[in-house]
């Protein structure tokens, strides 16, 4: 297995912390970290946005990667959510093999 890191922003604090217990809830994540809110700058629907976000950091699997997106994009506020996510290369063993087994299939 290979453990990733998922990266997603979240309008506010409130939604940011729900979906953080569900993918969590869920096993699809061993871990997410709520971040202090930043201020994101973007182009959308041919305008220039700007707006407070909060990040989501969620700690999970390659393997379980589509079910996560899924999650996320079907509670997520926004119609186009970012949803990126990259391996961890290194890492504390133990730490690694947490996250695998909290983010087993039941």
């Amino acid at each position: 297995m290979t453990v990733i890191a998922v990266l997603t922003n979240l309008p506010d604090s409130e939604s940011a912390f729900n979906l953080a217990r569900e993918l969590v809830r869920l096993r699809l994540a061993a871990c997410a970290n709520v971040l202090a809110p930043v201020t994101s700058f973007y182009r959308w629907e041919g305008k220039d946005e700007e707006a407070t976000e909060y990040p989501l950091l969620v700690k999970s699997t390659r393997e379980r990667f589509p079910e996560l997106a899924a999650a996320i994009r079907k509670r997520h506020p926004y119609s186009l959510p970012e949803i990126v996510g990259w391996p961890i290369e290194h890492g504390l063993a133990e730490y690694l093999r947490w996250v695998e087994e909290e983010t087993r299939e039941p």
